[in-house]
This record gives structure tokens, sequence and C-alpha cells, in this order.
């Protein structure tokens, strides 16, 4: 497993796949207290083919390093890495927090952004009075409750027990401080006044069931972008694990296919 020193981390990553393709690298992106594995599916599925990249983001799996107060600073380290692997052009595929990250690389570096790929993700952490508060509140018990109740309710009815279970204690793992900063900088995230800014084509691709970032928000995102693609999928916040054979298939159509 190669890892990068950036900024204080060492970033573990899996570069995988031909380099003398035409197509370029799909860089994968996992969300908040989870890992590259998230991807394990689309890797097995696209390294066959074409380049694919994934790294575990700073305090996230196997690499190390502290929380940082914004999404921004997490692309950077992103960037860092495709700068060291010599990629210039990619296309991003993120999950959640590594969707708001694959905006952010959009919107910093646009000529590097072939095309695009988000994964139940949103431009702007909206929430009700209501749901506001339970999330305020949620920060205020132990922090293995905490985990455990964000990661519980990501699934869609019906997913089975045991393998959440997996994923609690996997996620649980997360430095608190880690998770807890990120928190924060998901929370501050906004970039949808700049959506209309992103011109490269993008996919999203959301659970019906996700609670967590609720379709209704990602529609509003879409409508906000000059060229988006939308598919709706059955399954929740988790549709790397729950649904990975149908986000391969979705992601592979818009990519264009086997190269």
């Amino acid at each position: 497993m190669p890892q990068l020193e950036v900024a204080g981390a060492a970033l573990a990553y899996d570069d995988e796949g031909p380099r003398d393709g035409a197509a370029a690298p799909l860089v994968f992106i996992h969300g908040w207290t989870a890992n590259r594995h998230r991807w394990d599916h689309q890797l097995a599925h696209f390294a066959a083919d074409r380049r694919v990249i994934r790294l575990d983001l700073r305090g996230h799996g196997e690499s190390t390093g502290a929380g940082v107060k914004t999404v921004a600073e997490l692309a950077e380290d992103v960037v860092a890495l495709l700068d060291h692997l010599e990629v210039d052009r990619f296309v991003p595929v993120g999950h959640s927090m590594g969707g708001m990250i694959s905006q952010t690389l959009a919107l910093a570096h646009p000529a590097r952004v072939e095309r695009m790929v988000l994964v139940n993700s949103i431009g702007r952490m909206t929430y009700s009075r209501g749901r506001g508060l339970l999330m305020a509140a949620s920060t205020l018990v132990p922090y293995k409750l905490f985990v455990a109740t964000n990661i519980q309710r990501a699934f869609a009815p019906g997913y089975p027990k045991e393998r959440i279970r997996e994923y609690v204690r996997s996620s649980a793992g997360t430095p608190r401080e880690v998770v807890m900063t990120l928190y924060g900088a998901m929370r501050a995230f906004d970039v949808l006044d700049r959506a209309g800014e992103i011109d490269a084509p993008t996919l999203m691709v959301h659970g019906y069931h996700d609670i967590q970032l609720p379709v209704r928000q990602m529609l509003r995102m879409a409508k906000a972008y000059p060229d988006a693609e939308v598919r709706i999928i059955d399954a929740g916040h988790e549709l790397p694990v729950e649904r990975p054979a149908e986000l391969t298939a979705a992601v592979e159509r818009f990519v264009g296919g086997k190269p």
C-alpha cells in the first residue's frame, strides 16, 4: 500500500489499471468516517481497462493526520496526490463528503475535471429547524453512540443488520477529533450559489431512501447545474455498498463505457 506525505498527513492510496489508455483516470473519493474500500466493487470493475485511483482521506482508514476545518483542505490533499501521480485531467467520483470535495475540485480546477460523478451528495447542507436541533444534540452523546446513530440511519430499511454493525465498528475507529472536526466542515459547506459555474458534465446518483442528505436537496442542486444527469436508485445514503453493481453500471454508462 503506497502512501504520500502531505501537509502533516500520510495518505494511503491505490493506483491501479493501465496507464496507456486515452480515458481520464477515475478518482474515487469516499465520505465521512468511511475509507477507500467503499469503492471495492468499482475498483475491481474499472481497473481492468482504465486507470483508477482511490485514497483514504486524512485521518480515515489507513491514512494518518488530524481533521481539518474546511472541505477545501481535503480537496487540496486530493490535488497533491494527483500531482504526485502526474495526473492532469481526471474524473472525480465522490460519495457524500467526497462529493463535496469533488465539487470543490471542479470549481478550483475546472480545466482538470473532465466530468464528475456525485453519489448521495449535495451542494449545501440544509436542515429543518427540528433536524438541526437533533443533529446538534447528537454531538453531546458519547462518541460511539454518535457514530452509531449516524451510520445506522444511513442505510435503507432492510439492509442486513450484521453488515451495518460492521460499518459502525469501522467508522467508530476513525479518531473522534477527525470525525467531529469534519462534521463541522460539512455543516459549513456551501457551493450551491456557484453550481452554475461547474460546466463539466455531471452525473448525480442518489439513494431514494437517503435521509441523511435527502433527494430533494440533490434535485435542488441538479437544477443549478448547466449539464447534470440524475439517477435515483432504490437505496439509502450508503449507495456504494448497498447497490454497488447498479452504481458501477451507472458510472460506466456515464463515462462512456469501457475505453
